[in-house]
């Protein structure tokens, strides 16, 4: 039987460490202050960032929730950050992606002080995150190590296979893998015999954004199995395609008119698998755990 890796256990764990450090300098000067930028009306990105201002307050910090209009700019946008990057009691500034197509992104991340990036995509903490030096790293990959690590899961040594390479989640979780001594392969869509690849991992990442594209083929018996991916399915034929081995999910197809599936196939991962984490409730509550420990941890930098 696999073990399934509870992310949301994880995630109380690491916010009740979290808890102490956040009185601490709550008593000597101030709480740690987060403020979350939403621009535009995504139901998904609201969703995300309520839940992040809802544990931020949870925890006794202190946040803010920005909402701009669909139609900001990017000077707009600029400039609403730079007045965060000026204010004494804002540790953390997290813009939710993605953004409008009118706004250059790459400036919007370039404009946040890497001090006050908590989400470790500004350049020059991407930098530390190479040199493995300290810095606000990734939170999904922070997150997913962290799962690794409490869950008794041996990394150094492992092969681990990442498939996925975007800047967000792939490029930072090869990079955290190799720091923690993991023999690291990326691959993406131009990998050749991708099934193959995947076979070889002690440790399978999966971080492309394609629901239930990683079937038993993939997946080599024993394998621990990370599932990043998250994804709303409506169409009913292929929610019984993914539901072939895992029936509470056409269960909860039937019931809610859709259903939350990862990058991995659930009846293949849990009948192949010696350990992976579920979607959701597996790398989603970890993620902003990650956040939280971000700006703690930018927070306690800053105050001293």
């Amino acid at each position: 039987m696999a073990r399934i890796l509870d992310g949301k256990a994880i995630q109380q764990q690491i916010l009740d460490e979290l808890k102490p450090r956040i009185a601490r300098l709550a008593a000597a000067r101030r709480p740690p202050g987060l403020v979350a930028v939403l621009v535009g009306d995504n139901p998904a990105s609201q969703l995300y960032v309520s839940s992040k201002v809802k544990t931020c307050r949870e925890l006794g910090m202190y946040s803010e929730e920005l909402r701009l209009p669909e139609s900001t700019s990017t000077e707009e946008l600029l400039r609403h950050i730079e007045e965060f990057n000026q204010r004494e009691d804002i540790d953390g500034i997290l813009v939710q992606m993605p953004l409008p197509r009118q706004i250059d992104s790459r400036r919007v991340l370039l404009a946040i002080r890497p001090d006050k990036d908590v989400d470790g995509f500004h350049p020059f903490n991407v930098g530390q995150l190479v040199a493995n030096a300290p810095a606000p790293r990734a939170c999904t990959p922070a997150g997913v190590m962290e799962l690794l690590r409490r869950s008794g899961i041996e990394v150094a040594g492992a092969e681990a296979v990442v498939v996925g390479r975007s800047d967000i989640v792939g490029k930072p979780m090869a990079l955290l893998l190799m720091h923690a001594h993991a023999t690291v392969t990326i691959c993406h869509s131009r990998t050749r015999d991708l099934p193959a690849v995947c076979r070889r991992a002690d440790i399978l990442i999966a971080a492309m954004g394609r629901p239930a594209f990683i079937t038993a083929e993939f997946i080599r018996p024993g394998a621990v199995v990370v599932d990043v991916g998250i994804n709303r399915i409506t169409d009913r034929a292929e929610a019984e395609r993914i539901a072939r081995g895992a029936p509470a999910k056409l269960a909860a197809f039937e019931k809610n008119g859709s259903v939350l599936v990862g990058d991995v196939h659930p009846g293949d991962v849990a009948t192949l698998a010696s350990a992976y984490t579920p979607v959701p409730g597996g790398v989603g509550p970890l993620t902003i755990a990650m956040l939280m420990a971000n700006t703690v941890e930018c927070a306690e930098k800053r105050l001293g």
